[in-house]
């Protein structure tokens, strides 16, 4: 049924095109409106008609030029430059036990009401009572380690190999001085996490 529309519905377009050629050499935001009249004037006023011509099936504009000349084209991924999952899977879980181990070390020094470290499917959740908490994850898709931070909020780390660590590209911030930060003012105490 529906390979019968779409052949009705180009049978239909080739016809208008053919009666109406004037309408292809139009390359204004008005063609549309003119392929619509066309259209309504050809079936005879026929509301179905109008159904028929989508922006795809009769449209004669170009696609939007910029400045620099041709219209942007999405960039290509080079395979070759993303990371392996077998790496990215030893780094990341390399990272998120050893915050785990510092993390559970810190706790036991803090006399803090609140203060629970928990890891299970591989997601790490830091609580520290009424001054919120943490989640450290892993983003296979993406290669990334994932963080919600009661006080910074969400951000993506990339891993950094100049660096040898996990930083988040929009501000430069590296993940453990993040977290050795935030949760030191938080907590009152330095934490050493690097």
């Amino acid at each position: 049924m529906a390979s019968r529309k779409l052949l009705f519905g180009l049978t239909a377009a080739r016809r208008v095109l053919s009666r109406a050629p004037v309408l292809l050499e139009t390359s204004t935001s008005s063609c549309h409106a003119a392929a619509a009249a066309a259209a309504t004037k050809l079936s005879g006023g026929s509301p179905c008609a109008l159904r028929l011509f989508s922006y795809k099936a009769f449209s004669a504009t170009r696609p939007a030029q910029h400045a620099g000349g041709d219209a942007p084209v999405p960039s290509a991924v080079d395979h070759k430059l993303i990371m392996p999952e077998d790496k990215f899977h030893k780094l990341a879980d390399d990272t998120i036990h050893d915050l785990l181990e510092k993390l559970e070390e810190y706790g036991d020094s803090q006399q803090m009401d609140g203060f629970d470290i928990d890891y299970g499917n591989q997601v790490l959740t830091l609580r520290l009572g009424d001054l919120g908490t943490y989640v450290v994850n892993k983003q296979t898709p993406n290669r990334q380690i994932w963080l919600s931070s009661p006080v910074s909020g969400p951000a993506r780390f990339d891993w950094d190999a100049a660096s040898s660590s996990w930083v988040y590209r929009r501000t430069g911030v590296n993940l453990m001085r993040l977290l050795e930060e935030e949760i030191g003012e938080l907590c009152g105490t330095p934490v050493h996490l690097s």
